[in-house]
């Protein structure tokens, strides 16, 4: 069955703004009314951009500041239909709920936590009429699942906003039912309950991860079919959807948890006595893989779903309950305490550390044990691999990265989820006139699930076909919107879309696949990274990325063109699509 999206998309816009009132809503919570003409459509450099919209109750917008106050350098590009997040030295970026969306008045309300000490926080406070503000979004809105008997709405006072807009919108009527954590009385804000609404607020510091769960575990479950929406700091978040996910068994389309924040633990007072008495900055050094090599290992034998299972189990009943000899389970565990991933603190048995309780959560122990891990895995034939002209993965496993996903459809998945991504880009694309009189369109690569959405979403409705095999196919069968109405054969079409279809190609098997689209259809599209997102803190890795799957680096526009001669085709232009995205529309030669 193919899975539904989620969320709607939205067209990302550059926007600017200015602080018409700010209201204090409580001790702890500044509220900034802002308003301006690019509320509603408006045209800026020739561009034409609708007005803002923002339907969902927990959308986020992107805040832009600057370090240096210079807002104009820290400023993304605005594209026709996206954004380019083009270097900026000094930009500060941060997300935000909207608690109010008025479109009659022009006016969007923040609401910001007072005793933060964060770049917006520290905006909020001394903004005053007048005063400018950018911002970028929302991408997307959360799609409710139909069919609900009631909500639990759960969070700490960073997520009143969006509690609040619920309550006050209700895109549900059934009865919600809400838990709030604040560090005071006096940060309780009047909610619009009804006839069938509970709600609990409990005193806690911000980040008690041990209170939050508490409080959820308290909470009655109720009957018929629900859904569980949390926000709060990242780490107390972790057990929270251990307990929702483990024990309560609800599924990942009935909860939606999002960490909107995450606390820097205070160091500790020796260490800053020492930074204080030896001035002289310490070398940087390179960090070593030996903690990652461990808590990969500790996922692949299981330890660490074990021991958040079955809490207090001694290291001799570990390695039982594994299978895995005791001397092996002596060597790991004094590794894992020393990453507080698994610890033994008061002598009453083994429980898992505060990073333990990160690699519960899925995308964080994909980092260790999915495709990127192998990956990163097959860098350690990088100098053999830099010195004959092949990729890592090549000499790793034997076998091209394509060849290995064509045989694997847990790893081509991966690829397909990587690609989801891609939906926020595609307006570009599939606003462009080259699909003017288009009745068919060929798919091909991870990213087709995302582009056959993308065409949906604009309202083209094209006779799809994917030229996709064995196990890429049958992954791609359950992530395209309406899989029973596809033609599942390569052939003859007004356009063949690529979608990251060479990312994990070399260069002879990019011109096999282009090849093999020439003799279906006049007209290609190529949709890739042409170069690294620059909001990424790891934009200077992308080019080493790609090295190791394809044993090139990322393939520019000047790449591609090469690419495409040799496969019969030629260049006609391409289309920026934002976060370092192209499409090259390709016309055969």
């Amino acid at each position: 069955m193919a899975s539904q999206r989620a969320y709607t998309t939205h067209p990302l816009v550059l926007r600017r703004v200015a602080v018409r009132r700010v209201e204090e809503v409580t001790p702890r919570m500044r509220r900034v009314v802002l308003g301006g003409e690019d509320l509603a459509a408006f045209t800026r450099d020739g561009i034409d951009h609708p007005g803002f919209a923002a339907p969902g109750f927990d959308d986020h917008v992107k805040l832009i500041l600057a370090a240096d106050g210079d807002i104009r350098a820290a400023l993304p590009a605005q594209l026709p239909h996206g954004i380019e997040w083009t270097p900026a030295e000094h930009r500060l970026t941060r997300d935000y709920t909207p608690r109010r969306v008025d479109l009659d008045a022009g006016e969007v309300h923040l609401d910001f936590v007072v005793h933060g000490d964060g770049p917006a926080e520290s905006w909020s406070a001394a903004a005053r009429e007048g005063d400018e503000l950018w911002f970028v979004g929302p991408k997307s809105s959360l799609r409710l699942p139909e069919g609900l008997d009631w909500i639990q709405l759960v969070g700490d006072e960073t997520a009143l906003p969006a509690i609040g807009r619920f309550l006050d919108e209700r895109p549900l009527d059934v009865p919600a039912h809400v838990l709030v954590t604040v560090p005071d009385d006096a940060a309780r804000q009047e909610l619009a309950l009804r006839d069938g609404d509970t709600v609990t607020w409990v005193l806690a510091e911000p980040g008690d991860a041990a209170a939050l769960e508490s409080a959820v575990r308290a909470l009655p479950v109720p009957a018929g079919e629900g859904y569980v929406w949390a926000a709060a700091e990242s780490r107390a978040l972790l057990p929270v959807r251990r307990y929702l996910q483990r024990e309560r068994k609800l599924s990942k389309d009935r909860v939606n948890i999002t960490g909107y924040w995450h606390r820097e633990e205070p160091a500790a007072p020796e260490a800053e006595a020492e930074a204080t008495a030896d001035s002289a900055p310490a070398p940087a050094g390179i960090p070593s893989p030996l903690p990652w090599l461990v808590a990969r290992a500790a996922l692949q034998l299981g330890v660490v779903d074990t021991v958040a299972d079955t809490p207090g189990l001694s290291a001799g009943a570990l390695a039982a309950r594994l299978g895995v000899p005791g001397p092996g389970i002596a060597v790991l565990l004094p590794l894992l305490a020393a990453y507080d991933v698994v610890v033994d603190a008061d002598g009453s048995g083994l429980r898992l550390g505060a990073a333990g309780e990160e690699l519960l959560d899925d995308h964080e122990r994909e980092e260790y044990t999915g495709h990127e891990a192998d990956l990163l895995l097959a860098l350690a034939h990088l100098a053999p691999a830099l010195r004959d002209g092949t990729s890592p993965w090549r000499l790793a496993s034997g076998a091209t990265l394509h060849d290995t996903v064509a045989d694997d459809a847990e790893r081509y998945g991966e690829l397909v989820e990587e690609c989801e991504q891609l939906v926020f880009l595609l307006t570009g694309l599939t606003a462009d006139p080259l699909w003017e009189g288009v009745k068919t369109c060929l798919l091909t690569g991870p990213g087709s699930a995302s582009m056959a959405a993308a065409l949906d979403d604009a309202g083209r409705r094209l006779r799809l076909r994917i030229a996709e095999e064995g196990a890429p196919a049958e992954v791609l069968r359950g992530h395209v919107p309406a899989p029973d109405r596809i033609d599942w054969t390569g052939g003859p079409a007004d356009v063949a879309v690529a979608a990251k279809a060479l990312a994990y190609r070399t260069d002879e098997e990019a011109v096999r696949l282009l090849t093999r689209l020439a003799a279906w259809t006049g007209t290609a599209v190529l949709v890739e990274a042409s170069r690294p997102d620059g909001l990424s803190p790891h934009a200077a890795e992308a080019a080493l990325h790609a090295f190791t799957a394809t044993g090139g680096p990322l393939r520019d526009s000047a790449a591609l063109a090469v690419l495409a001669e040799r496969s019969g085709w030629r260049v006609e232009r391409t289309v920026a699509l934002g976060w370092g995205a192209e499409a090259t529309v390709l016309r055969r030669a």
